[in-house]
């Protein structure tokens, strides 16, 4: 991971819609930010960053389908 993104980033959780076997993805928050990764791959994912309007946006178009 790239050091900007562990200071940014310092406690991932995984999805609870994961599965640990296979599929898993990862998110950290900030105060201004959201950061999305590979679980699998750990710190040496490349990580995604939305700023939070944008990432509720997201969850809200996911959930209505």
């Amino acid at each position: 991971m790239f050091p900007a993104a562990e200071q940014l980033f310092p406690e991932w959780r995984k999805s609870s819609h994961s599965d640990p076997e296979r599929d898993c993805v990862e998110v950290a928050g900030s105060s201004d930010v959201v950061g999305v990764r590979d679980g699998k791959q750990g710190a040496d994912s490349p990580v995604l960053v939305f700023d939070r309007e944008l990432w509720r946006d997201f969850l809200a178009a996911l959930r209505s389908g």
